[in-house]
């Protein structure tokens, strides 16, 4: 264990906590002239435009959410940009007045969009072997670098894709606490792929041994003079996508350094800001949280769970994909009844052959304090529901002893589901996240509560995964809510402790990494809504 790792990631968690007496330190007001731009594009590369998804995946959502399995997709370059399309590329874009922005598959805090995917393929359908940068707005991709050899042995039944994070594009607005809301939207995006790969019959897979070093050399990201300062990119994860389990070639630390080793990078990154804000803490908690060469680990799921319970949706998983927003509003009147709550929390277990959780094999640290308004049959109150019950006797010594955890009437068994306090939480939900009212006018609230102690003592690395698991939460419940007919929004503006000491909770044991809320949500009718494509209108479809 690194100490000193530790305390500087310690340090840098209390230093970008919101407060009630002062928010983390951050930028103050919006340089709108600086906005860093969200498209990351390599001049002197060559491009790969990719066909777009004509014709719908022949799934609907409630299929792809309780496992069931079409006939595999053919491994081709077709199929890898429906994966793209529907993972990491735009869903739509928005117009009001003078002003247009592009949304996207994969959600974002603050729209800004740090996250960006490198591919790894065979020579196949006229794309080279080798690393791609993927760019969603021309939904291409850009020859980072060609391999010294085709590559078929290791990529026959698939693709490897490398997520990255821009921590700028977030600290522009965000300031501090942008690291954060990066590991967030890492998470947003492991989900997103995962859904993505099931409606073509694959599985998404971490690389466990993949470990950062490799990564950075595979991506091109060690490269750091072909990036302008302050806006080089932080590897985050590599996975397996395709036809089954990660072959046992690639499931070596070794093979990422060998693959790495006959790469030759080509491009210049384009310039994303003309001026910078430097924050020296973030640097500081990337460095302590790099993981390093990975150690065996006897932590596997042991949990059995009934199947996912099945849910009325019959829409097309990529058309349910696409419309989902994050509501900016909610109507304060809309209700959702106890059982598609039920459902709702029960996706959120994580069942080891169900997506998203099928992409990693991890004992579930976060957990939800739900703040219940509007739900038909529960009383409101603030309820607690544990994603892995062993922890149970933990939390119940750590927690107030006032608290009542009573059972909840009508909710499933397996569900370790509880009110801990009754009554009317509208207020409360609504300080805790930063007097915002989405907090108390929807169906629900929350905050996701991490073994922050016992997840670090496994490895300083660990604290990136803890937001990479509450932003995979995050999408989940995203889904569920547009299944529902509802809509939800994440939440990175939140007093930290203040919900903290509202359980009576102290220490580092336990803490809120992100919060959510779902309801009914008000449209803005000023705001037009375009297809997500139509600037490519001669671009070949299939």
């Amino acid at each position: 264990m690194n100490n000193n790792a530790l305390s500087t990631i310690i340090a840098y968690h209390e230093a970008s906590k919101h407060r009630l007496d002062g928010y983390a330190p951050g930028p103050g007001n919006l340089d709108w002239a600086n906005q860093p731009d969200p498209f990351r594009r390599y001049a002197g590369t060559q491009l790969c435009k990719l066909p777009l998804c004509a014709t719908p995946v022949q799934i609907s959502f409630s299929e792809v959410r309780s496992g069931r399995r079409q006939t595999l997709a053919a491994i081709n370059l077709a199929n890898l940009a429906t994966l793209l399309e529907l993972s990491l590329g735009l869903s739509a874009w928005k117009e009001y007045g003078g002003s247009r922005w592009a949304l996207r598959c994969n959600p974002s805090s603050g729209n800004l969009h740090p996250t960006e995917g490198y591919v790894l393929a065979a020579a196949r359908d006229g794309l080279a072997s080798g690393v791609h940068h993927y760019v969603s707005y021309d939904h291409t991709l850009e020859r980072r670098a060609e391999a010294d050899s085709d590559w078929g042995s290791e990529f026959a039944d698939g693709f490897v894709l490398i997520l990255t994070s821009i921590y700028w594009r977030e600290a522009w607005k965000y300031g501090l606490r942008a690291y954060r809301y990066c590991q967030h939207d890492c998470g947003h995006a492991l989900a997103a792929v995962s859904y993505a790969a099931a409606t073509l019959g694959w599985r998404a897979q971490v690389l466990e041994k993949w470990y950062d070093a490799p990564l950075a050399a595979l991506t091109g990201v060690a490269h750091t003079g072909e990036f302008a300062e302050h806006e080089s990119e932080a590897v985050d994860v590599a996975l397996w996508i395709g036809c089954g389990n990660v072959p046992r070639s690639l499931d070596t630390a070794q093979t990422a350094a060998a693959l790495a080793s006959g790469l030759n990078f080509v491009g210049q990154a384009n310039h994303l800001s003309a001026r910078h804000v430097h924050w020296a803490g973030i640097d500081a908690v990337h460095l302590a949280a790099e993981r390093p060469v990975p150690h065996s680990s006897s932590l596997t799921l042991s949990t059995q769970w009934p199947p996912l319970a099945v849910i009325d949706c019959l829409q097309n998983a990529d058309a349910l994909i696409r419309q989902r927003r994050s509501a900016v509003g909610f109507d304060g009147t809309t209700a959702m009844s106890a059982e598609r709550w039920f459902t709702m929390l029960d996706a959120l277990l994580p069942r080891p052959r169900l997506p998203p959780w099928e992409i990693w094999q991890r004992l579930p640290r976060v957990h939800l304090i739900l703040f219940v308004h509007r739900v038909i049959g529960v009383a409101p109150g603030v309820y607690l529901f544990l994603r892995d019950k062993s922890v149970m006797s933990t939390l119940r010594q750590a927690i107030r002893e006032d608290a009542d955890w009573a059972e909840v009437p009508g909710a499933p068994r397996h569900l370790g589901l509880f009110r801990l306090f009754a009554g009317d939480v509208r207020d409360a939900a609504r300080l805790i996240s930063c007097h915002q009212d989405i907090a108390a006018d929807s169906c629900f609230s929350l905050g996701m509560l991490a073994e922050l102690e016992t997840a670090l003592n496994e490895g300083a690395w660990h604290y990136r995964e803890l937001f990479h698991e509450a932003g995979m939460i995050g999408q989940v419940l995203y889904l569920e809510a547009e299944a529902a007919g509802l809509r939800g929004t994440g939440i990175g503006c939140y007093f930290d402790d203040v919900l903290h000491s509202m359980l009576g909770l102290s220490g580092h044991a336990w803490q809120s990494l992100y919060h959510f809320t779902i309801g009914g949500a008000l449209d803005d009718p000023r705001l037009r809504t375009l297809p997500p494509y139509a600037h490519l209108s001669g671009r070949k479809k299939y």
